[in-house]
Formats: structure tokens, C-alpha cells, sequence
């Protein structure tokens, strides 16, 4: 089981095994270490709108 992060506006995922590497954000990194300003790369939406999910695998 791991955890990823599901905006809760427009569904897109962050997982910490595969970053966010267009955002410069390498693999690897936990969603709480993200930087602050960080934001939903689909829809802009803050980290305060994203919700902790466990995933399967």
C-alpha cells in the first residue's frame, strides 16, 4: 500500500514515487515536503485542496 494525493477539484494525483518532475519536483518526494507554494499542475489548486488516498501497490 502507498498513499497518494487526489486534488479534490479536478482529480489529478500526486504520487511521492514519481514527483512532479515538470514542476521540478523530483521522484521520491513526500507530499508534506512539497514546497509551500506548490500547486495542483492541472487546475492551480492549493495543497490544502488535496486529500490522502491509499493506493494499492
Amino acid at each position: 500500500m502507498s498513499t497518494v494525493y487526489t486534488c479534490e477539484l479536478c482529480g489529478y494525483e500526486y504520487d511521492p514515487k514519481v514527483g512532479d518532475p515538470d514542476n521540478g519536483i523530483e521522484p521520491g518526494t513526500e507530499f508534506d515536503e512539497l514546497p509551500a507554494d506548490w500547486v495542483c499542475p492541472l487546475c492551480g489548486a492549493s495543497k490544502e485542496d488535496f486529500e490522502a488516498q491509499e493506493n494499492e501497490g
